[in-house]
């Protein structure tokens, strides 16, 4: 099925709480529940530099209207706004691309989406992160909230809506000039504003070296009402554990109070995206491994809550454990060479022998634990891009990292 038929089916679950408005006869839904139905509630615009501002009558008059501004430059140290809109209105889709698709630029530029006039981002991430790809990276790929058709281009389906303003700018703090950045913003002014929309966030966050027995963030704790949409998750392997599965942590997301232990826990990071026993590439709607690079230590992979949400009323944190695990030998044998692990289970199936203690570190070698899959905790460089709905145009998060934290040994 096309990409765009099934976010057009799925659209209206996504930004509503609540259910009973689907009804093909409510104006109140951002779009009608059938695409053959006319709505009086939106006005399509299209800002590009052709149209800067999306004015009505107003595209494409420079060069008497010939094609006379199609992309425009970011000198390095420079920004470029993109959008500047009232609302109320929601945007549905944004295509860029970039002549320089470098590691270092896809890194160094950022993306800030603020929402009604706020002075703090909703959304700073990485250019290139951002668009559903991390590790400086791209590809050809597509699922339900993104695309990158033949690898030169970067599209994003994801619906946010504003109240009162949108802004949408580039920074390039990279140190080079980008030549070319064309683009095309597709939004839809809206006459009516209902409660019931959610402000669309993004957040990144880079660990180079995680702590041994503590679980890295996707999202720190956000608080507030709204929908956690999903992320993708970037892994550069630390080559101490050699060849080693990196993949055993599981994901846990805590919901309004949980404090401790979570409501929502997975059982390792493949069986989060649907796939099992390791991580190869691949790419479904949904779920996906975009980079699966044994041989480079590196993988990229993601999945989105579309079929199944996860709404949160007060609170929401996201955070995935640092544990890999190979046979108890092949572990004992990394102890040796004074690498950094903790024991965390001996699995001969079917019993599950538990050995992590927070105090101190069983002996492998003791004879009563059978040779076998033996996890461990471990530290790895690992990178994650959050997005979520807020009933707030602003939200609490850290500040996005520097530059030089972003880009270091990018490969």
């Amino acid at each position: 099925m096309n990409i765009r038929l099934v976010f057009l089916f799925i659209s209206i679950t996504i930004y509503s709480c609540n259910s009973d408005k689907h009804s093909s006869g409510n104006t109140g839904n951002i779009l009608p529940s059938n695409v053959f139905e006319y709505s009086d509630n939106i006005e399509p615009r299209w800002v590009s530099f052709e149209n800067a501002t999306g004015s009505k009558g107003q595209g494409g008059m420079e060069n008497n209207g010939a094609k006379g501004h199609p992309c425009d430059s970011i000198a390095a140290g420079s920004s470029k706004t993109l959008l500047n809109m009232k609302g109320p209105g929601i945007i549905n889709r944004i295509w860029i691309t970039i002549s320089d698709r470098s590691p270092q630029m896809l890194r160094s530029m950022i993306i800030n989406m603020y929402w009604d006039n706020e002075e703090k981002p909703a959304v700073s991430v990485p250019f290139g992160d951002f668009f559903g790809i991390g590790l400086g990276k791209t590809a050809v790929y597509e699922n339900v909230l993104f695309a990158n058709p033949e690898g030169r281009s970067f599209n994003c389906f994801i619906q946010m809506p504003f109240k009162k303003a949108a802004k949408i700018e580039l920074v390039n703090q990279s140190d080079i000039d980008l030549p070319m950045v064309f683009y095309d913003i597709d939004l839809q002014l809206l006459k009516r504003w209902e409660e019931s929309y959610l402000y669309f966030h993004s957040y990144w966050h880079r660990d180079t070296t995680t702590i041994l027995g503590k679980d890295f963030e996707i999202m720190p704790a956000v608080n507030g009402k709204g929908r956690f949409l999903g992320s993708n998750v970037s892994i550069n392997a630390n080559p101490e554990y050699k060849d080693c599965w990196w993949g055993e942590g599981e994901v846990k997301i805590y919901l309004n109070g949980d404090k401790e232990y979570p409501t929502l826990v997975g059982s390792g990071t493949e069986d989060y995206i649907g796939t099992a026993w390791g991580q190869g590439q691949f790419i479904t709607r949904y779920t996906g491994c975009l980079i699966a690079d044994s041989k480079n230590l590196q993988w990229a992979f993601y999945r989105y809550h579309i079929s199944d949400p996860i709404y949160f009323k007060t609170d929401c944190r996201v955070t995935v454990q640092q544990i890999g695990g190979n046979s108890k030998k092949y572990v004992i044998d990394l102890q040796k060479q004074k690498v950094s692990l903790v024991p965390v289970t001996v699995h001969k199936a079917p019993v599950m022998i538990h050995l992590y203690k927070k105090d101190s570190t069983v002996n492998l070698e003791d004879p009563k634990y059978p040779e076998a899959w033996t996890n461990f905790y471990r530290s790895d460089d690992v990178a994650a891009t959050a997005y979520f709905y807020l009933n707030r145009p602003a939200n609490d998060l850290p500040p996005l990292q520097s530059v030089k934290v972003r880009t270091l040994k990018l490969r």
